[in-house]
Order: structure tokens, then sequence, then C-alpha cells
């Protein structure tokens, strides 16, 4: 029997290791049929920018809401950033943090008659609370306002990491836009292609399309190293990917042998017969980078996979949404007021001035 653990915290769902295998789909080699290990190369001159793009949501009060004409449903008021840190690849700039900025929305269901929410007074720590509506049409589930404040923020990131990359062209032509600016996207990537040089940095591996006689060659690769470009495509996805491995660091004796390794994807078109040389150089150069970005051990939990610029945008995103705890007080005390507000005025008091309105 050999035992080996899983490197990120017990706390961290699903841990970094599932190996889950994919029932269905296709997966065809675009750049070599030769399945091994391919060295990696310097960065070029030309690519002056690397942005690392990241999102963040979070539920802040799950509600039942009624509008005036007595229709109900799940609500919620929730938050949800997105942000980048742009990057010098070749070192000759600090890097700086871009557009982290959160946005509040109030989930509901669909036909229903809401106004805006402001929380106020203005607090120090929280900001001003300002909760535009936003109708959602996934059924009156209990779950449906979290899931639908998540698929804003994928849109919002997605939308982020197209609009600072340079452009991909799918077409043999394709040596017109030369790669200036690479965004690396944490996560799978999702949504249609826009374009861009959009790479998706998938730090755990859940799913495993490649069979038997090739996952070996995962646990074989040295740091840098990546495997073959393969044309991926799930059986129920209908967007295809190019997708790769990249081990990030060795991973010592006590960690199983996938410990460090990455899966990278970019978009991919329909035809599998062509493989973009943009595309392609991408892949050269991730190894490289990806080595200088990787987090360590005694750093971060998720070493090396959350990147050093990864998790500096993570809190920067988490100041921007304010302390989750402070902010259900707002909110509970809101809605304190308002029923204040209505039990006072069925009994012909006075408004006070200072209570806080849905306005």
């Amino acid at each position: 029997m050999r035992i080996r653990l899983d490197p990120w915290p017990i706390d961290t769902q699903g841990g970094q290791l599932s190996l889950t295998p994919i029932q269905s789909g296709s997966l065809i080699d675009v750049e070599t049929p030769r399945w091994a290990a391919i060295a990696p190369r310097e960065l070029p001159r030309r690519l002056e920018r690397v942005y690392v793009v990241d999102g963040k949501p979070r539920m802040e009060a799950r509600l039942l809401i009624e509008d005036d004409a007595g229709e109900s449903s799940f609500a919620g008021y929730g938050a949800y950033v997105v942000g980048a840190v742009q990057l010098c690849p070749h070192g000759s700039r600090p890097a700086v943090l871009e557009d982290v900025r959160a946005c509040r929305v109030l989930a509901h269901g669909p036909g229903l008659g809401v106004a805006a929410a402001r929380l106020s007074p203005r607090h120090p720590q929280t900001g001003a609370l300002e909760y535009a509506p936003s109708g959602f049409h996934a059924g009156d589930q209990p779950t449906a306002p979290a899931a639908h404040i998540q698929s804003l923020m994928l849109g919002a990131e997605q939308e982020l990491s197209h609009g600072l990359a340079s452009a991909v062209p799918f077409d043999e032509d394709d040596d017109r836009e030369p790669l200036h600016a690479l965004t690396i996207q944490d996560g799978t990537l999702r949504g249609r292609n826009r374009g861009g040089a959009v790479v998706g940095c998938v730090k755990t591996i859940q799913s495993m399309p490649l069979g038997p006689d090739r996952v070996g060659l995962l646990a074989e690769l040295k740091p840098g190293e990546r495997t073959p470009i393969v044309h991926l495509k799930y059986g129920n996805n209908q967007f295809p990917r190019f997708t790769w491995y990249v081990r990030l660091c060795d991973a010592p004796g006590y960690l199983h042998p996938l410990a460090g390794v990455m899966r990278l994807e970019m978009y991919a078109p329909e035809e599998s017969d062509f493989l973009p040389s943009s595309v392609r150089a991408v892949a050269s150069l991730s190894g490289t980078l990806l080595c200088r970005l990787g987090s360590a051990a005694h750093k971060d939990q998720r070493a090396p996979q959350n990147l050093i610029p990864t998790a500096a945008l993570e809190q920067a995103m988490s100041r921007s949404m304010g302390d989750a705890r402070l902010v259900e007080r707002r909110i509970r005390a809101h809605i304190m007021a308002e029923l204040n507000i209505s039990a006072g005025e069925l009994s012909g008091a006075p408004r006070s001035p200072d209570a806080w309105s849905l306005n």
C-alpha cells in the first residue's frame, strides 16, 4: 500500500486532485502525434504585458421578497468583484492592480417590481451599499440568487479578460497581430470566445480527459515542461478548447505525483485540424512564465497553482467588498428600520429623518 498526500488544505472543497474520468467527448492531437514532454522557451521580447484576472462572488443576505403587487420569490443581496494585476513579464516595472471594484446587486425572480436598494448612512469600513435590481430566470429556487450572482461575475470576468488581451485570429493568416498582451484567467474558460489571447489556468485536476496511456506523462514532467496541445471537446460542453498541462515545481515524495501540475486552456475553433501559431506560442512560453509566478508552500497553502499575483488580487477583491460581518449587520439594521418605519406610519408617528430608505 502506498499513501500520498493531497497538498491543498483540508477545508478546500474537493482538494487539488480527484481525477474523475470524462465519460464522453473528443480529444484530438493537433500539435504532434508524439506524446512526450516539451521543453519551455524564453519569453519573447514583444510580449509587453501579462494580466492576471480573477473574480469573486459573495452572497450577503438571503431574502424572501414581495413586491407591491403581491408577487414574491427568493432573492438575495449579493456582491461580485473582478480585477486584474498587470505584470511586466521581463521584470522591468512593478506590478499594478487594475480596476478592482465591487458591484452589488439585488438578485430576484422574474416579473417582480423591485426598486434599487441603498443602505445608508455610509460606513467607513463598508462604504455606500447600493444594490441594483437584477432579475434571474433560473426558477424560483433558494439557490437561484447565488447562481445568478455567480453568472454575473463570470460575465464581467470574461469581458475584462478579453478586453486586456491581444487578439487571437482563428484562421490560416494568424500572424497579423503580434502577441503583445496576454491574460491569465483564474479557472476554466466559460462562455463564448471573444477573440482575446486568454489562458484559463485550472488549478485543480478534478476531471481527467487523458486516457491511462497518457496520464503517466504528467508525473514525469520537469518544472517548466508541458505536454503537447490537444483539441478537447467535452460531451456536454459546446465550447471546444485547446488544452495542455504544465508542471510548476517538483512534487515532494510525500505528495501525490501530480502535485505542482496545472491544466491550461485556450479557446479553439470547431475545426480540429488547425492550431493557430499564437496558441502554440502561448503554450511554449507558459511554463517559463508560470514557474516565475507560482507561489511557495510556506506562503500559500494552495501553492504553487495559486499564483502570487492571484493571491494579491484575492486580498484586494476582499477589501473592495468590505467586511462581510459588517455588511450583514447593516443589512439587518436596514430591514429592521424599514419595519419600524412601517409600524410608525400606521400609528401616525412622525417619520424619523434618520430612517434608512430603499429609495
